[in-house]
């Protein structure tokens, strides 16, 4: 599993010019499944990202996490995190999960986030996505579970 973390001041997605999912200050993650990540990967992934202090604090280190900021989480689920370029110019995507696994861990991840008390908003699975966002910082972390 791959989550692309953007710490945001704003960010939205839209589904043919209409806006699905927006969001102030918080995280925009893209999120990549691959065919052997499970619910226990999920969780440990959703652990790490929740816990991340990377909002700065009143002395202007990055000492707080998302939940001491109030921010929100807007998902979108990315399969392209999963793109293979070791040969040649066009990418290969076997490496990501089935649509039917890659959906099943994509919503458990969103339930699971509010289950935690987090304001969530996300994508629409599947559809072509317009995602907008202003990144404070820049700000972006990449967490594999291959790494975790």
């Amino acid at each position: 599993m791959k989550f692309v973390i953007q710490r945001v001041t704003h960010a939205e997605v839209s589904v043919e010019g209409e806006t699905i999912g927006s969001i102030q200050k918080g995280f925009l993650v893209l999120i990549g499944v691959c065919e052997e990540d499970t619910e226990k990967v999920a969780d440990k992934m959703i652990h790490k990202m929740t816990g991340l202090r990377i909002f700065e604090d009143a002395q202007g280190k990055t000492n707080l996490a998302l939940k001491d900021v109030g921010g929100s989480l807007l998902l979108v689920s990315q399969f392209t995190l999963y793109a293979n370029c070791k040969k040649g110019f066009r990418p290969s995507f076997i490496e990501a999960g089935s649509p039917d696994h890659a959906r099943k861990l994509y919503d458990y991840a969103v339930d699971q986030c509010r289950s935690l008390g987090f304001t969530v908003e996300t994508g629409s699975f599947g559809a072509h996505m317009m995602v907008n966002l202003e990144n404070d910082g820049p700000f972006t972390i990449v967490l594999d579970s291959a790494a975790l």
